[in-house]
């Protein structure tokens, strides 16, 4: 393997990861707390 190819499966696991990080690992919320956004809560 050479250093472009490691490169490139680097730049694909920290791709993946972010992905991973972004839709599937939700903040888990207090009850009562409605966040930044405006959820309708009030």
């Amino acid at each position: 393997m050479d250093l472009q190819s490691v490169i490139a499966y680097l730049l694909v696991v920290a791709a993946v990861a972010f992905l991973i990080k972004k839709f599937f690992w939700k903040k888990r919320k207090k009850a009562g707390d409605c966040g930044g956004d405006d959820c309708g809560c009030h």
